[in-house]
């Protein structure tokens, strides 16, 4: 099983085929990822454990264990853990791209946003 170690957590590829990937990531408390987005791929998040507050475009919503949401492709999103203890979230991807490099940080607590010139993200009121 692939994981990736991040600045926020980590993640886990459950499963990955032919037009979709199967993960599950972990927040930490008071971490967040990256905003971002993604040119080839839409994401379904689904709560598992944690709270969340999900910044999708200019909306936020906060999800509980059982809570949704679907990123469409090139919405600008991030997700940050709000709760006592680890957030923990399924992601389904889907697209004709799943590739970890199909990714443009704009905002990162990290120091890791470096857009592309010319793809500044939709401005958010």
């Amino acid at each position: 099983m692939e994981r990736g170690d991040r600045p926020w957590g980590y993640y886990l590829v459950l499963h990955e085929d032919a037009g979709y990937k199967v993960k599950q990531f972990v927040v930490r408390p008071g971490s967040r990822l990256s905003l971002q987005r993604h040119r080839h791929r839409a994401e379904h998040w689904q709560v598992v454990r944690g709270e969340a507050t999900v910044t999708l475009g200019k909306e936020q919503v906060r999800l509980a264990p059982g809570g949704s949401i679907d990123i469409p492709r090139g919405a600008l999103h991030r997700v940050e853990s709000v709760g006592k203890e680890n957030l923990v979230v399924i992601e389904v991807q889907m697209g004709e791209y799943v590739g970890e490099d199909d990714i443009e940080r704009f905002e990162d607590d990290y120091g890791r946003a470096a857009p592309a010139p010319g793809s500044a993200p939709p401005k958010m009121k």
